[in-house]
């Protein structure tokens, strides 16, 4: 914040694009919704065997709109916990 330099200029231009873009995105809340916050998570760790790869997710709802998720594939490097 001190010094910024031409690559973080940039990617402010970037991010002031991408919002004046989608200023008409928004979640669509009605007054009878619920404004519950509940999250899930699963994890699967070698769901497919040829591969060895684990997957885990999760998503976050705000009442019944989708907020935030988040899923990978990843190596198994550890076979346990205990292990990790």
């Amino acid at each position: 914040m001190h010094a910024p330099t031409e690559s973080h200029w940039a990617a402010i231009k970037c991010i002031i694009c991408y919002l004046k873009g989608t200023s008409s995105y928004g979640l669509h809340l009605t007054c009878g919704s619920s404004l519950s916050l509940h999250g899930f998570t699963d994890i699967d760790w070698v769901g497919s065997v040829d591969d060895q790869k684990s997957i885990d997710g999760y998503i976050v709802f705000l009442g019944t709109a989708p907020i935030s998720w988040k899923s990978r594939k990843q190596c198994n490097v550890a076979r346990s916990s205990t292990e990790a």
